[in-house]
């Protein structure tokens, strides 16, 4: 659609409207297949329509700070969940979540038209970068390609699964308050906002490339030294360490993408890429909750009688365990990625 439209801003526009109405009449919904319609297949074809037009064409507009410019566009994920976490959990107690729901819709709607309506036409460099919609197969066979998306994959798996437990985590065994639960949530998500920018503004400088290959790999050590068998302490650093790091791949994916394949490879390589981060997310998260299993505090775990908090946190040291594996997985794929890619443009370059 990216490249058969010259102005992407109708595309935006549409995508603003159909996440709106999905998220919306999903507070309607009475059968777990009307979810799956709405707040699923609706809000998933509409969000992509509305995010993709803008990061299909901010890397064509910047080089020097590509970095910096892309992680203050993303940014902005971590900022609204900074402050949807909190409102969100204010509307859920209070209204209950068919009004949330209603009022998310309506906010989304609210906000996703201004920000497409300054979206412009394609032109220059930004035409070239959303020239192809299809890689080629000279591009899927080349090593970069295949461990880029291998990184991707396991990347997304694992990124997203302390997300999801933190605050399941911090009441049910480190016996904080729902709110409090809600509040580290929403810290997590304020530094990962902030680290997007600082991590784009760092690898502008020392390499984008360089950057996210520590990033990734030290995000799974994260998980290993802080969130493993954590006591309070080591898990309010988990919070923070975690939040920087993570924000780190999540920045310069895009930037990484326009640099190992070219900005006119960009729009193809980019939308395949993040089509294999969602099979990895698919897959990430809900296998965490069969390692966890449901569980409340003191009752019944699946599989049997839990009666003290030890065995409940030995299934969480399990979930920190596939999760860390998952990261560590993906920083030796992206490093590996740094090192072909560098062999591919005839030498070693310790900026790249």
């Amino acid at each position: 659609m990216i490249r058969r439209f010259d102005n992407v801003k109708l595309i935006s526009l549409a995508g603003a409207f159909i996440m709106s109405v999905g998220i919306f009449t999903a507070s309607f919904c009475t059968q777990l297949w009307q979810l799956y319609l709405t707040q699923g297949l609706l809000y998933g074809i509409g969000s992509s329509m509305y995010y993709f037009p803008i990061m299909s064409l901010t890397p064509a507009y910047f080089d020097r700070n590509r970095g910096a410019a892309m992680g203050i566009v993303l940014a902005g994920s971590g900022i609204g969940g900074l402050v949807l976490s909190p409102v969100f959990h204010i509307l859920l107690t209070r209204i209950g979540i068919q009004w949330a729901l209603r009022i998310l819709g309506l906010w989304n709607f609210a906000l996703g038209i201004p920000i497409s309506s300054v979206l412009t036409k394609k032109h220059g460099a930004a035409a070239s970068a959303t020239g192809g919609t299809r890689v080629s197969m000279a591009m899927m066979k080349r090593g970069t390609f295949i461990l880029q998306s291998l990184g991707a994959l396991l990347q997304a798996a694992g990124n997203m699964v302390p997300v999801y437990f933190l605050t399941t985590y911090s009441v049910s065994v480190l016996s904080y308050s729902s709110s409090t639960g809600s509040l580290l949530l929403a810290v997590n998500t304020a530094v990962n906002s902030a680290a997007r920018i600082g991590m784009g503004v760092l690898a502008d400088r020392v390499g984008r490339q360089n950057t996210m290959v520590l990033s990734v790999i030290f995000s799974g050590v994260a998980v290993f030294a802080l969130w493993y068998d954590s006591d309070r302490a080591r898990f309010l650093a988990f919070i923070v360490f975690y939040g920087i790091l993570a924000g780190g791949y999540n920045a310069l994916l895009p930037t990484t993408i326009a640099e190992v394949y070219g900005v006119q490879n960009y729009s193809s390589v980019n939308a395949f890429i993040y089509f294999i981060r969602g099979l990895g997310a698919l897959f990430g998260a809900p296998i965490a909750g069969l390692i966890l299993g449901s569980h409340q505090r003191g009752t019944r775990l699946s599989g049997g009688l839990v009666n003290n908090l030890n065995l409940l946190k030995t299934r969480y040291n399990d979930v920190a365990i596939f999760d860390g594996v998952l990261l560590l997985a993906a920083g030796v794929c992206v490093a590996y990625v740094r090192w072909l890619d560098a062999r591919d443009k005839g030498g070693w370059s310790w900026k790249a």
